[in-house]
């Protein structure tokens, strides 16, 4: 094992670096390329089919079958022109991943001859087996058949000479078995009460839609060095390993100048996300060594996540063209930074206005306080559930690590606004409407900037920040699939967006003045939502107290974060806006907690293994090293200079001897706590007991490995060490 881990590193020290040829000097020349776009379609398609793909883009329109005919044989005339010799219904089930069933075009027609064939019922309607992906009990295992469905208002794209038509996937009964399907009705929720609230201000407006820019931080490690550690391999983590004398102490590798490995990594993903219309535009260091973050130009969230989840795929695939493994865990290093995923999240109309931008009058900035203020409140009456909405057994060990936000869900929304939330707050409402005819001039909203963006500081600490014209969640793993917070978050909005209608009509059914009646509601939202506030350092001790006082949740981990995923209060709220029923909220509960449970279960035996079969072993060779020098002391000193001289080697054989008999024990009592795990059939106290029982030994068990790394020779050691799998070569 010793051998192959030098054998990893003389690999990584010899990697060549190859400069990207870019297909062009523009990157407008080909973005894109590699999808049907609107603008394609346009040149594919008869007016009449365009007209009516539009139309279910905008307005969800279902699409005539005769018109998916015409649009099936166009885009396979554009597939095939693109080099595609299959296609595929691209999804996303509850593994959190994609997947993909890929058939030909080909049809033989008889005489050794065969025709390249599409028709409008295989874009539109597939029917997988779906037996094997994770259904939580919707269905039974011998009940196969799931259906997906073409998602227009995402455009197909070819990957790998296969065309993949993004898709929603649900069971024969019609339960969601994906993330897209809920993402898209909870976007329909809002959209239906949000242009209702716009009407209030502005006419024009006929739909709403959430736009999301997600920030994606990775680390990268050398293919050969991910080789030679199992647990990378099984679990995207390193369950062992000593920090490296130098990390990221020195704050040296943040927006430092990009190694030259990484570098020509990142210009070929970007060349191939490009062609997909991914619109990657930042590319930076991150904290830790070898970490780092890509960005694209926000997009509407549903193509958004799309985004993210195809980036995903290609990471994976670019990273080993260059002899990289992308690590996409939330904690793959002890002791330094983990990686998160950014979600930036605001709200766009149709025309062309951001909501969570003020406006140049008074009424679009009364608009944009009654929007900022709603999400307040959405997300002061709902924070249990939106922490649920991040939670993952990676995502525990990043929370509250003083690198990412706690998992205490509090909003950050700067000095300018608060001081303007608290003017209105405290402004009687005869000052705040005066009696003029116009509405714009009868409104005295506090002076709010036209430009926020450099009037709220970032606060990096707080999982829900307001960073000008968006709110940044900042909670969000790395691996996660976005679409989960987003429906989340989307849902509690419409929620809140419709009580806030249901109170508008009833003031103004008494004969109260609309203006008036939106104002004296938004002033009482205020004080309700204030304790969600905090400007301060949400790392610190205080906070935690402050948090507790004001009755917000901590949950530290997933099992406890997930119970209000399955609460009354969130069944009601899912049925209530159409986006779940409490069939496929209890699936959902029951994947998570057994993917939890599952995860912690690979990891204790990847640790177990390690440790009995990698490092102790090693442990005892340098200990019996050890022995025999000792022995050979004592046959040529006499016994004064043999005690002298021999005292540090018998200290370290004795404490060699203790870690080996600590890890023995260690790893001993986690795998009776297995065992019980195990035996428990209530998922809910399973988890629990994974997580009281079984998890609780694993630093102890690391730590005393970790010190018999620095004990033990390093030419036996048998695994890559962190100074080695940190910085790139």
């Amino acid at each position: 094992m010793a051998n192959f881990r030098f054998s990893a590193l003389k690999q990584t020290l010899n990697r060549p670096i190859r400069e990207i040829e870019y297909p062009s000097n523009k990157v407008s020349d080909y973005f894109g390329s590699m999808t049907f776009s609107l603008s394609v379609m346009r040149e594919y398609l008869t007016e009449e089919a365009f007209k009516m793909v539009q139309r279910s883009i905008q307005k969800g329109d279902r699409i005539d079958r005769k018109i998916a005919d015409q649009i099936a044989s166009a885009i396979k005339a554009w597939a095939i022109g693109k080099g595609a010799t299959h296609y595929t219904h691209w999804f996303h089930p509850l593994t959190g991943a994609t997947a993909e069933k890929h058939d030909a075009f080909a049809q033989p027609i008889g005489n050794g001859k065969a025709i390249e064939e599409f028709q409008g019922s295989s874009l539109v309607q597939q029917e997988p087996d779906a037996s094997s992906f994770p259904s939580g009990g919707i269905r039974s295992t011998f009940e196969a058949r799931g259906y997906t469905a073409w998602d227009p208002t995402s455009p197909a794209f070819i990957l790998n000479n296969t065309l993949c038509i993004p898709t929603i996937f649900v069971s024969y009964t019609g339960e969601s078995l994906d993330y897209k399907t809920p993402l898209l009705r909870s976007m329909s929720a809002l959209d239906t009460v949000a242009v209702e609230v716009c009407r209030y201000f502005n006419r024009d407006v006929n739909k709403v839609f959430p736009t999301l820019g997600w920030e994606q931080e990775y680390f990268l490690v050398d293919l050969a060095l991910f080789a030679a550690r199992p647990d990378l391999v099984l679990t995207g983590k390193t369950v062992f390993g000593h920090s490296s004398a130098k990390d990221q102490q020195l704050s040296d590798h943040y927006f430092g100048t990009i190694h030259d490995r990484a570098r020509v990594f990142m210009q070929d993903l970007e060349i191939e996300a490009h062609k997909l219309g991914i619109p990657l535009k930042t590319r930076h260091n991150e904290v830790a060594p070898s970490q780092f973050e890509c960005a694209p130009v926000y997009e509407e969230a549903n193509l958004a996540v799309d985004h993210n989840q195809l980036l995903m795929h290609l990471m994976e695939k670019v990273s080993r063209r260059h002899d990289f493994k992308v690590l996409l865990h939330e904690k793959p290093y002890a002791g330094v930074n983990g990686s998160g995923k950014h979600n930036n999240w605001s709200l766009a109309t149709d025309t062309g206005i951001n909501l969570l931008s003020p406006g140049k009058t008074p009424k679009d900035n009364l608009r944009f306080i009654t929007f900022l203020v709603n999400i307040l409140k959405a997300v002061h009456d709902n924070e249990e559930l939106l922490r649920a909405s991040v939670a993952s057994e990676g995502n525990d060990l990043r929370l509250g690590a003083n690198e990412a936000p706690p998992a205490i869900i509090s909003v950050f929304i700067g000095e300018q606004i608060t001081k303007t939330l608290n003017e209105i707050e405290k402004m009687p409402l005869k000052q705040a409407l005066k009696n003029n005819n116009s509405f714009d001039s009868k409104i005295n909203i506090p002076k709010i900037p036209e430009i926020l963006l450099d009037n709220t500081d970032r606060n990096r600490t707080s999982p829900f920040a307001f960073t000008g014209n968006k709110f940044e969640f900042r909670a969000v793993g790395s691996s996660a699939n976005t679409a989960k917070p987003m429906f989340v978050l989307n849902t509690i909005m419409a929620d809140q967006l419709l009580n806030f209608t249901i109170e508008v009509k009833k003031l103004t059914s008494k004969g109260i003045k609309r203006e008036d009646a939106i104002f004296d509601i938004l002033k009482r939202y205020i004080k309700e939502s204030k304790p969600i506030r905090f400007e301060g350092n949400s790392y610190s001790e205080k906070w935690l107290e402050e948090a507790a006082k004001r009755k917000l949740s901590n949950h530290r981990s997933t099992p406890e974060a997930l119970q209000a995923f399955i609460s009354d209060k969130t069944i009601q709220l899912f049925k209530r806006h159409k986006v779940m029923n409490e069939k496929e909220l209890n699936a959902r509960y029951e994947i998570k907690m057994e993917k939890y449970v599952k995860k912690v279960q690979i990891e204790s035996r990847v640790l177990g293994d390690l440790a009995l079969n990698h490092i102790l072993p090693t442990a005892v060779q340098y200990q019996n090293r050890l022995i025999e020098n000792a022995r050979g002391l004592k046959e040529v000193l006499d016994s004064k200079s043999f005690v002298k001289l021999s005292r540090g080697q018998l200290n370290s054989i004795k404490e060699i001897s203790n870690h080996i008999s600590a890890i023995k024990e260690g790893v001993e009592q986690m795998t009776e706590a297995r065992k019980k795990a195990n035996s428990i059939s209530d998922i809910y106290e399973q988890a629990m007991a994974y997580k009281d029982l079984v998890l609780v030994h694993f630093n102890t068990i690391r730590k005393h490995v970790d010190k018999l790394e620095m004990l033990v020779d390093d030419e036996i050691w048998p695994l890559p060490k962190y100074r080695e799998l940190l910085f790139l070569k």
